[in-house]
Order: C-alpha cells, then sequence, then structure tokens
C-alpha cells in the first residue's frame, strides 16, 4: 500500500459519480464528480502561491466546506497539513508558527491584522472573499482544472497534528499517508461501511475525529456527507430522518439524550451511533439505548495513532469499555518497564501498527521517551485488558483532561495562573461535568484575600484559549502534598467531584 491518500478519494469519487458529496442545510455543495476539478482549483492556486510538497501549511480557520476543499488540495499538492484549535490565541499561535515553519498561513479573515506580526517568512492567507489576501479568490480566477497528484511514499508526511503533554508545551505529531490510509482501510471494515450510507459530520475538523476518521470514511465509501459547522441538536435530529450514520464526542450524546425529539422514530434509519474523544459515561450509553433502542459504539484513539480499540459492530457493546484493539493493533497493558501486567490488572496501554505515528516533529528526545525499543508506544492512558483482549481505560498516567472531546493541559493553566499577581500557587484538575464529561477546576491558593475568581478569569482570558479556561476558580489556604513533595491532585478531584453535580 503505497501512494497518496488523496488519490484512494479520487477513485471512491469516481466510483460514486454524481452522488453528493458534501451537503450543507438543503444546498449540495459539492457532488463527486467534482471533486476532482474543484481539488485540483484549489491545489494550482496553492502551488501558484509558493507551496511546493513537503512544504507545512498551517490552517486556522473555521469549519466550513471550503475548509475542506482545502485539506484535500493540500493532501493533493503533497503539503503537510497543519490544522489548529481555532480557539487558539494569536499568543499561543505564535509558539505554533515558530515550530512548524509553515510555508503558508490560512486563517480567518478576522484575524488577520492580529496574526499578520507573526507569520515570518511564511505566505498569510484567509479563507473568505474578504478582498484582502483571500486564497479563495486565487481559487476562483484558476483557469486549470486539471492538477497532477503528487505522488507520495509510504513514509512521506500528510499531517502534522499538535498534541500537548503534562509540561504544557505542544508537539508536533507527525502522521503520514500510509498511516492514515491504513487506519481508514481498517475501520470501513471493521465498522462495516455501506456504500449507501450518509454520514452527519458535526465534528470540528482541525480534530483527528472530525478531520480523518469521520471525513476520510465517507471519502472512501463515497459516501453523502451533510455537513454541520457546529453541533446543534435541533438541526441533528432534523438530519436523522436522512442520515445513517452519526459520529460525535459524549457531549453530542448527552444532550441528544435529554432531548425530547429523541425518539425510536427519529433515530430509525440511522445504523450506527459513534463516540470518542472522551469517555462515554455509562447512564448516557443506558439513556440514549432506553429511548432509541441503540447502542453507542464507543470506540479509543489518540493524535499518534488514529483509532486502537473499538467495541465491536456484531456482538456486545460494553459501557465503560473502548472495546478490542482493532485488526492492524498490537497492544498490551504493561507495567512502567514495558513488561506486561496479568490480565485484567491496571497498566499503562502500549500499542503498534501501521497507523502509529512517524514520531514528533523535530523532537527525537520526545519521540524516543514515549517509544519502548521493541517498536511499542507508551500512550499514557491506565488501561485493564480481560482475557478476551476487551480494553477499558480506567484512568490516565498524566494530568490530562478531556472537557467535550477536546483536551486540556493542566501545566499550561497553571503557569498562566501562577504568574498573576497575588498568586503563590495553583493547581488545575479536572472533576465530572454532566455536559462536558471533564471540566477544568482551578485550585488556588492566593497571597492575600484581595483576589477573586472575576479577577483570575478576567486576567488569563486573553492568554489561554476559550476552551481551556477553568469553568471554576476555587480557593485553597495550601494544596495537599505526599511526603515527596508533589500537589496530590487525586485528593482534589476527589473533594471537589460533585461540583458540577445537580
Amino acid at each position: 500500500m503505497t501512494g497518496n491518500i488523496f488519490a484512494f478519494f479520487s477513485a471512491s469519487a469516481k466510483a460514486a459519480g454524481d452522488k453528493p458529496c458534501l451537503v450543507e442545510g438543503n444546498e449540495s455543495r459539492l457532488r463527486y464528480d467534482e471533486l476532482d476539478s474543484t481539488t485540483a482549483r484549489w491545489a494550482s492556486a496553492l502551488v501558484a502561491a509558493g507551496a511546493a510538497p513537503s512544504d507545512r501549511i498551517l490552517v486556522q480557520v473555521e469549519k466550513s466546506v471550503e475548509n475542506v476543499l482545502l485539506y484535500l488540495a493540500s493532501l493533493r499538492a503533497g503539503l503537510v497539513y497543519v490544522p489548529l484549535n481555532t480557539a487558539y490565541t494569536a499568543a499561543e499561535l505564535e509558539y505554533f508558527i515558530g515550530d512548524a515553519e509553515p510555508a503558508i498561513i490560512i486563517c480567518d479573515p478576522a484575524k488577520r491584522e492580529a496574526i499578520s506580526p507573526i507569520v515570518g517568512d511564511a505566505a498569510l492567507f484567509t479563507l473568505g472573499s474578504d478582498g484582502a489576501g483571500s486564497l479563495i479568490d486565487h481559487v476562483e480566477t484558476a483557469a486549470d482544472s486539471s492538477f497532477e497528484t503528487v505522488a507520495r511514499d509510504d513514509d512521506d508526511l500528510a499531517a502534522i497534528c499538535y498534541t500537548s503533554g503534562t509540561t504544557g508545551r505542544s508537539k508536533g505529531a507527525m502522521l503520514s499517508h500510509a498511516n492514515l490510509i491504513s487506519n481508514a482501510l481498517v475501520l470501513r471494515d471493521y465498522w462495516h461501511w455501506q456504500a449507501d450510507d450518509i454520514l452527519i459530520h458535526a465534528l470540528p475538523v482541525y480534530h483527528v475525529h472530525g478531520l480523518f476518521v469521520a471525513l476520510h470514511l465517507a471519502l472512501l465509501g463515497g459516501s453523502t456527507i451533510r455537513f454541520h459547522r457546529s453541533f446543534d441538536a435541533d438541526a441533528v435530529l432534523d438530519d436523522m430522518a436522512q442520515a445513517t450514520v452519526l459520529m460525535g464526542v459524549p457531549t453530542f450524546y448527552v444532550r441528544l439524550a435529554a432531548h425530547d425529539r429523541l425518539t425510536r422514530e427519529t433515530t430509525a434509519s440511522i445504523r450506527l451511533f459513534l463516540s470518542g474523544s472522551a469517555p462515554l459515561l455509562e447512564s448516557t450509553f443506558a439513556v440514549f439505548a432506553a429511548k432509541t433502542g441503540h447502542q453507542i459504539l464507543e470506540r479509543y484513539g489518540m493524535t499518534e495513532a488514529g483509532m486502537i480499540c473499538s467495541n465491536p459492530y456484531d456482538g456486545d457493546r460494553i459501557p465503560g469499555t473502548v472495546g478490542f484493539p482493532l485488526p492492524s493493533v498490537e497492544a498490551r497493558v504493561a507495567d512502567e518497564t514495558g513488561v506486561e501486567v496479568i490480565r485484567g490488572e491496571p497498566g499503562v496501554l502500549e500499542i503498534k501498527g501501521p497507523s502509529l505515528f512517524r514520531g514528533y516533529w523535530q523532537n527525537p528526545d520526545k519521540t524516543a521517551e514515549e517509544m519502548r525499543v521493541d517498536g511499542y508506544f507508551v500512550t499514557g492512558d491506565i488501561a485493564t485488558m480481560d482475557i478476551d483482549g476487551r480494553v477499558a481505560i480506567v484512568g490516565r498516567a498524566k494530568d490530562l483532561i478531556i472537557a467535550g472531546g477536546l483536551n486540556i493541559y493542566p501545566k499550561e493553566i497553571e503557569l498562566t495562573i501562577d504568574a498573576m499577581a497575588g498568586v503563590r500557587e495553583s493547581a488545575v484538575i479536572g472533576v465530572p461535568h454532566p455536559d462536558l464529561g471533564e471540566a477544568a477546576v482551578a485550585v488556588v491558593v492566593r497571597e492575600t484575600d484581595g483576589l477573586d475568581e472575576a479577577a483570575i478569569l478576567d486576567a488569563i482570558a486573553g492568554g489561554l484559549a476559550r476552551f481551556k479556561q477553568p469553568r471554576r476558580i476555587l480557593f485553597a489556604d495550601a494544596l495537599p502534598r505526599n511526603a515527596m513533595g508533589k500537589v496530590q491532585k487525586a485528593k482534589l478531584r476527589d473533594e471537589h467531584r460533585a461540583l458540577f453535580s445537580d
């Protein structure tokens, strides 16, 4: 298996003919028989802008059909696509630009002024018809609707997706064309993807779940995509009568389960509800099943490897577990030395397989730190594996918080709060939240009593993306520590576990 992943999508598009590819609202935005010529114009515009194969293209734009076309054109032109969360501030963006060293940066028109001073040598374009450096204007004037897809080898990079560590410093996971297509082909078979499937796509496209899992499977299957720029329960319910698959994060299902329109009748045409990016509460699984008759299929993955485990399509989907390692994945639950533990005992989940990333961008030391000598990658997630191979994620070796499917790394928030006048120290923890799954909460030790919750939230608002900002600021006289002086975050989590309960 070699080549540019776009070639697989192109072959599927030819087989699909004039079937709608992207449908937004009641409007067909792209047919499959238009995919080749449309992405050719986009790819030509990127090349005309100075991009060459293996150059990085850094993209921070709101979800749109044009965003999808930009991604596909980047693949086709042999570029390395670098998607960024749209909530990142300009201050945060500066690090990514310096690290990725992109040839081209694409932003929303409203952010152009703030980003312009930090682009360095990169060419800056917007993704809007704003008349000021809009890439869309270049696409619309491109006369050539033919473009020879750039050949790629297995190890050639298709994307760099940034994932942070507990130090707060982001790492770029390098994903090759072979990584991406291998995972998509396995999922197509494992989830019984069908030629007439219609996907409801309401996920972000700066994240592995929406960009790679959802989009790739639909394109590989020549499936119509019901395209939503964001999740709205009413709009998704409206689409269910003309769809067969919904991919979502647990927050989607919490909100749908609470909706009075969610019934067996409204979900009758859906054959598969998929959930990932964060743990699905067993209560959500049960309520959803009772109201619809459908068992949500929960799976597990990560930026560095795509999808790793999945509950079965046929067979028991057990809440609280993420199913079995996918056919292409070798997985073990091991101790700190990499030795497999007794089945049923907790340990760190370690994996390897064809979808495993090529390492961290410009960070060989970190890559080596996370890899075993026998090729297994240390995920950092605490898991159990039963005698049949079924995996349950029971915790995280790191202090990662997952809120609404988005990763939040406490150290970055702590550093921001600790830099404030009047703060002695802080600890950021994740506690259960009925809508988000988890919410970030900061426990702060003050130098003086004059500092309040509102003042801290106001002070950090400009430097941290909204999704990273704590939902609550709590105050304590001191942080609990063990004999070695380490903050006991588990004790804080237990103390504040019921903070958001009804």
